[in-house]
């Protein structure tokens, strides 16, 4: 349960949040999207009071404005890699021939502009995380929200990932919160929360310690 867990956090800011399992992080990332509603409190997105809309603006909020990324991926797999891109823009709106130039441009950032119209099944975790981290992005949004997006890659892996996930995104000027275990994803954001008994405390990135399960 979050209790009086308050932060701000500017934009273009990479913030990890860290703490241990069942603090209640994916919790927190599911009421600044706007999936779950608050018993009380308010979450502000540009000036915007999120919890002061109903259940279909809020998902037509979080379809236009936020970006996920999440551990195991959630690609869909009957349909290829350059279609689950593609689904987020057409989503909101975008389709025909601008949407597959922008699904293709933004897989080619993350290094499989030659993967397409791959099964995502035939890819390896670490190019699946790639394709989930070019649909996060690739209709633009503000705000990007990264729950353990390295939780489900060996360490060479994660290596490889982390720097595609972060330049990507502040390239775009987006805003990144990511709940990670990560030591190493936590020490590259600019500053580091960590959830505990409800709270929100900031922590130095440099000196922080990763709460375990």
């Amino acid at each position: 349960m979050l209790d009086h867990a308050d932060a701000r956090i500017r934009n273009g800011e990479a913030v990890a949040v860290i703490g241990r399992s069942g603090s209640g992080k994916s919790t927190l990332l599911n009421l600044i999207s706007g999936i779950d509603q608050a018993d009380s409190g308010v979450v502000e997105f540009d000036g915007r009071d999120i919890t002061a809309l109903a259940e279909p603006a809020r998902t037509l909020f979080r379809r236009a404005h936020v970006g996920f990324v999440y551990q195991f991926f959630n690609l869909i797999p009957t349909l290829d890699v350059e279609e689950n891109v593609r689904l987020v823009l057409e989503l909101n709106g975008v389709r025909g021939l601008e949407a597959r130039r922008r699904s293709a441009a933004t897989l080619a950032e993350v290094g499989l502009g030659d993967r397409l119209h791959s099964c995502v099944d035939q890819l390896s975790g670490g190019e699946q995380q790639r394709v989930a981290i070019a649909r996060a992005l690739v209709h633009e949004p503000a705000l990007l929200l990264a729950d353990e997006p390295t939780g489900n890659l060996d360490e060479e892996t994660a290596r490889q990932v982390l720097p595609v996930l972060l330049s990507l995104t502040r390239a775009r000027g987006a805003t990144l919160l990511m709940v990670t275990h990560d030591t190493a994803l936590a020490r590259s954001a600019d500053r580091v929360l960590e959830l505990r008994e409800g709270r929100l405390n900031e922590l130095s990135a440099r000196a922080t310690a990763v709460s375990r399960p």
